[in-house]
């Protein structure tokens, strides 16, 4: 059911130690241990879910992104801001690729991003694993397959996102280099991830609830993307704040360390956090936009 890496998944170094140790206050209420690569700064959970049973840990009315259903305000929150989030993921794909192409959303989830590009004249093909969330997709006419070798024979992509999903990949490696091959040369990919560095995740520290592990096996912070953007010939076009992921990790954060919320205290803490990492660029979550070579 678990497995031990000996390796870096990122630079595959076998240089690393102990970190931390979490608790899931999400879902299993588990405790998983974290460790440090020396090399390329990588932060993985170790040991960890194997990919046949990690699914248990996604099992929860409480997981929203695989679902349509709202269970409580905070849901009610998520959704609202979802919804504004999409309008600006549209506007980064014209900014950064201003002709309509091909677009592959990989983890799509229930399609929100899709369907939306879709609308906008974009060719758009999703991948999503999660049955749940997949059917939900397909209900809304949309192209979504299971994984990406259903898209092998697919002509190649203008533009590959990742929102929020690189930190669940267990074959991070292979996962990247599959990606990349289905994507044009100068071809644009949006990878989305928390930030080890904020200044949330360093007032939260052990309640921050961007480690959502085991179900993020990784986590990011602009040295280890950097690495990552070198190992694979990526340019880093620009480094994009999701301003409100600070909000509503300080929400779901004080639920865990209180276990209630007071949605204006937990506000104004995302507001400070946002404002602080004006001066450093160190916001809760960040879009890298990378171009091909």
């Amino acid at each position: 059911m678990y497995e031990k890496l000996n390796k870096c998944p990122l630079c595959k170094e076998g240089g690393f130690s102990n970190a931390m140790i979490i608790e899931d206050h999400a879902i299993s209420k588990e405790s998983f241990t974290i460790c440090k690569c020396e090399n390329c700064n990588l932060l993985f959970t170790n040991p960890r879910p194997d990919e046949k049973n990690i699914h248990h840990y996604y099992e929860s009315p409480n997981y929203i992104s695989h679902s349509n259903k709202t269970n409580g305000w905070i849901d009610l929150i998520y959704k609202s801001v979802r919804r504004y989030t999409i309008r600006q993921k549209l506007l980064w794909l014209k900014k950064f690729h201003p002709k309509k192409g091909r677009l592959l959303d990989y983890g799509c989830g229930t399609g929100n991003l899709l369907k939306e590009a879709k609308k906008d004249k974009w060719i758009t093909i999703g991948i999503e694993p999660n049955q749940k969330a997949r059917e939900i997709a397909i209900q809304k006419e949309l192209d979504v397959r299971t994984n990406l070798v259903e898209i092998q024979k697919e002509k190649k992509f203008d533009v590959i996102s990742l929102f929020h999903v690189l930190e669940h990949v267990h074959n991070l490696d292979n996962t990247i280099k599959q990606l990349l091959d289905r994507l044009k040369k100068r071809g644009i990919l949006f990878i989305a991830v928390p930030n080890h560095e904020s200044h949330d995740r360093k007032h939260f520290e052990n309640y921050w609830a961007s480690y959502d592990i085991p179900r993020h096996l990784y986590h990011f912070e602009n040295s280890s993307m950097e690495y990552l953007a070198n190992k694979y010939k990526l340019k880093i076009k620009d480094r994009i704040p999701m301003l409100f992921d600070s909000y509503y990790i300080s929400l779901l954060s004080d639920k865990y360390q209180k276990d209630n919320s007071n949605p204006i205290s937990s506000f104004f803490k995302g507001l400070k956090f946002n404002k602080k990492a004006k001066s450093d660029g160190n916001y809760s979550s960040i879009v890298y936009v990378l171009k091909k070579q």
